[in-house]
């Protein structure tokens, strides 16, 4: 009886089994493996935007609902479908866009000044020894000043213009981002910086490769600092010997009672305030792609 080998790498033949009688068994298929769907995946999802927007959504129905029914009087907090109609008043006279332009501008002003300043000290400090001995307890020192009590400061030295206005928003924008970026170069992992110098990169080239990479994520963490900062920095400086602007709208609105009014100019401020915050974060997540991070469950 001869036997015939299968050639190398071929599949093996089927070999039938054997009872113990000698009989010969049929084999039975291979059942088709099913892969195992996780119990999380099978549920009906939600869509993400629809929860976040839930929250809101009660919270609205609750304060038409207050109102209506006169728990809340239009002298303590006017009803939505008011504020609504008097924002669109607003919007048609013109007004309000004029008044976000000017506020707008304030802030841009104060905080590329207090970018480039908050950034610039971080940079001298951080990067050099010398530098932290220099710069970095005084601006510690300045920092511990509330910077809304150097209002009347910076009136008598800027006067009643822009200027102080500017200078209020940049220092309250440098302090946030002075120490997140600090803080962000002096946290670069010193193994980076030994395995930088064994490839032979000079100090511009450890700078630029490894240590301003390693501070950039607490740098766009100080940004969002600083927005949030910036925008409160400008509600308190348009309210001091302010003739435009949304805080201006706010002040007007005080003298005659007018909470419909305050409360658009606030939702204003909220709403340029998370498009700000929404801008630099799109902005972290496009410069940030190579660090992978927890992003929830």
């Amino acid at each position: 009886m001869s036997i015939s080998h299968a050639p190398p790498g071929s599949p093996a033949p089927d070999i039938p089994e054997t009872s113990p009688q000698g009989a010969v068994e049929p084999t039975s298929p291979t059942p088709a493996l099913e892969p195992i769907v996780p119990a999380s995946s099978r549920r009906t999802r939600v869509p993400r935007w629809l929860r976040r927007t839930t929250g809101p959504v009660l919270l609205l129905a609750l304060w038409q609902l207050l109102s209506a029914t006169g728990v809340l009087t239009a002298d303590v907090l006017a009803s939505p479908g008011r504020i609504a109609q008097v924002a669109g008043d607003l919007i048609a006279d013109g007004s309000l866009a004029s008044a976000m332009t000017t506020s707008l501008q304030r802030v841009a002003a104060g905080l590329l000044l207090g970018t480039l300043i908050g950034t610039g000290l971080a940079l001298v400090s951080g990067l050099f020894r010398i530098g932290e001995d220099i710069v970095d307890a005084p601006v510690q020192m300045l920092r511990t000043v509330p910077f809304v009590g150097l209002i009347p400061l910076f009136i008598i030295w800027f006067g009643i213009g822009e200027a102080p206005k500017v200078a209020i928003i940049t220092l309250g924008v440098t302090f946030p981002l002075y120490l997140n970026v600090y803080a962000g170069i002096r946290g670069v992992d010193s193994q980076l910086i030994e395995a930088g110098e064994s490839l032979g990169l000079s100090r511009w080239g450890l700078v630029r490769h490894v240590i301003l990479p390693g501070a950039l994520p607490g740098a766009m963490t100080g940004l969002r600092y600083s927005l949030g900062i910036a925008w409160l920095a400008l509600v308190f400086t348009e309210q001091v010997n302010a003739d435009s602007g949304i805080g201006f709208l706010m002040v007007q609105a005080r003298d005659f009672l007018r909470t419909d009014v305050i409360v658009v100019c606030l939702i204003v401020y909220a709403f340029l305030s998370l498009l700000a915050d929404f801008i630099v974060r799109s902005l972290e997540r496009l410069l940030l792609q190579w660090r992978p991070t927890f992003t929830g469950r």
